[in-house]
């Protein structure tokens, strides 16, 4: 369900998938049997593709109440309220609450300290880490406007587990709002032994990166390349748009 100016959704409606590289990475290497998480799910762009174009399991976190109202219609009409866990929290590096703001669409974020906003909302957040708990993701997508570093801090156990083989994040530069740059977030990835990639999905190539991707929004992090290629090479071709790669 889409409406116009919706930024999360819109651009699958003129392109097939909006982010295609990405999406079409997730489209490669995830399997039904895997676990999604998506944190700063928004209206369920990617979860929507994980879990029902693949039919892997999720966890969809979406903290703006408004927008999480819009993720849980789009869960309903495909069919995934039993196989999709949609808490209305925010993800950080400890449980409380937080601020966030309401009226960006995609670019709504938790207020860093001093910044001021009209409209906002208290949201309760909690980490990574103590919501999953026993379940292991293969693959974790992060958009979170900035606040990637307290997300990471609040889920070092998930890190840790090898399970979990890629990671796709949206480093757009907006952590400065919160006193931290992106070298860190690189180092953070880097000490659990991941490594940044682009994809190229016609080739099914991933390329290497010496930091993150210039070319696009998002970073894709991978541990294990030799079995993440092995499933890219298996996996069955996708069709967007009438042409199969």
């Amino acid at each position: 369900m889409v409406r116009k100016g919706e930024t999360g959704l819109t651009g699958n409606v003129y392109t097939g998938l909006h982010e295609f590289p990405d999406m079409a990475y997730l489209l490669h290497v995830l399997r039904p049997e895997d676990l999604f998480v998506d944190v700063g799910a928004n209206v369920g762009s990617y979860t929507i593709l994980a879990c029902s174009a693949v039919g892997a399991k999720g966890y969809a976190f979406e903290p703006i109440p408004s927008t999480h109202s819009r993720l849980v219609e789009n869960l309903r009409l495909n069919c995934l309220e039993q196989t999709v866990r949609h808490p209305n929290v925010g993800i950080g590096d400890q449980s409380g609450e937080l601020l966030f703001t309401t009226d960006g669409d995609t670019i709504n974020h938790a207020l860093a300290e001093g910044e001021l906003c009209a409209n906002t909302v208290s949201v309760e957040v909690a980490t990574l880490d103590a919501v999953l708990m026993d379940d292991s993701p293969s693959l974790i997508k992060i958009d979170v406007e900035g606040f990637e570093k307290p997300v990471l801090l609040g889920a070092q156990s998930v890190l840790s587990n090898t399970s979990l083989h890629s990671v796709i994040m949206e480093l757009n530069g907006s952590g400065e709002r919160y006193g931290f740059d992106e070298s860190t977030i690189l180092e953070m990835m880097f000490d659990h032994g991941f490594r940044a990639y682009s994809y190229q999905p016609f080739q099914r190539t991933l390329h290497d990166l010496n930091g993150k991707n210039l070319d696009s929004g998002n970073t894709l992090f991978i541990r294990n390349r030799e079995y993440v290629e092995g499933r890219i090479r298996s996996a069955d071709k996708i069709t967007v748009n009438g042409c199969a790669f």
